[in-house]
């Protein structure tokens, strides 16, 4: 009888432990909440003067454009917030740019310079669901937010009307944002995806930083902050993925990983770019950590992006 309640106890104990595990990588990974992990996080670090080249460059950018405030409405009623900047040049092109975890819209000015800039696009910046002005509680790693694009390639529609040609442009979460959007049924008008540094699935990236970060195994960890989150924000981390959605979309994409990624491992690149059935191209960076294809290569970067798109785009 004792060593019946002493068992019993036992996985009481660790239900519990892996309950308050499940709780507390929720509050950390998904609720909204100041991320201050990442500043210390080595992952994230690159050496001067490639590290945020292109971010003064960016903000002071669009600090002197006179981008227009857009509000949307989601599927599950968040006010969702964005910022539009008309270009005389566009004919109906315009570019929507998904920015990164934590991160906000206007934190993509150097993106969105050169798009404007360059190549005469149109360009959407919007905030993410749960991230700058827009609503929401939570972080949805692109998942939720690929309805929230649905809705802002509609808006653009409307926008520019129905000869508009649509680019999806993403960086990191904002990568596997327009990944996972392009999966979806979208509409024709939508004519090319370049996706920067996305993560395959979110489990699979959740699981690969329990480990660099905490040194934990995937499981029972993962899957009890992932019903924590299917719990509070309607999503699990199993169907979130970017992977699945490539399978199914007719978008031309590239894809751009810097080989130095150990944020999001390099190797998901080629997962996602073997896993996808549309036409298809990879750029890989050499010697750029996460998120600084852009500084490290600045002119390749650029040159490969112009010259992928303007072959769907006219």
């Amino acid at each position: 009888m004792l060593w019946i309640i002493i068992i019993l106890a036992v996985i009481l104990v660790s239900a519990a432990a892996v309950t308050y595990a499940g709780f507390f990588f929720y509050g950390v990974a998904v609720k909204r909440a100041s991320k201050e992990f990442l500043a210390k996080n080595v992952d994230l670090k690159a050496d001067p003067p490639v590290a945020g080249a292109s971010w003064g460059e960016g903000k002071s950018w669009i600090s002197r454009q006179q981008f227009r405030n857009l509000e949307m409405i989601s599927d599950d009623g968040l006010v969702l917030k964005g910022y539009y900047l008309a270009s005389d040049r566009a004919e109906g092109r315009t570019v929507i740019i998904a920015h990164g975890y934590s991160g906000q819209g206007k934190d993509m000015g150097a993106y969105a310079k050169f798009y404007a800039e360059k190549l005469g696009y149109n360009v959407l910046i919007p905030d993410a669901r749960g991230h700058g002005s827009s609503g929401g509680s939570y972080i949805g790693f692109g998942w939720p937010e690929r309805r929230d694009y649905v809705r802002w390639i509609q808006l653009m529609i409307e926008e520019n009307g129905p000869d508009s040609q649509i680019v999806l442009h993403g960086v990191s979460m904002g990568g596997a944002t327009v990944l996972s959007t392009s999966g979806e049924e979208l509409p024709p008008q939508v004519k090319a995806i370049v996706s920067d540094c996305a993560f395959s699935s979110v489990q699979a990236q959740l699981s690969y930083q329990l480990r660099r970060m905490y040194r934990l195994p995937s499981f029972p960890f993962v899957q009890s902050a992932s019903l924590v989150t299917r719990m509070k924000a309607g999503y699990s981390f199993g169907e979130a993925s970017a992977l699945k959605q490539v399978r199914k979309t007719r978008i031309p994409i590239l894809f751009i990983h810097g080989d130095k990624d150990t944020f999001v491992p390099f190797f998901m690149m080629d997962e996602l770019y073997e896993a996808c059935g549309s036409p298809k191209e990879k750029f890989v960076v050499p010697g750029a950590g996460h998120g600084y294809a852009y500084d490290t290569d600045n002119a390749a970067y650029i040159d490969r992006v112009a010259g992928f798109v303007t072959k769907y785009v006219h």
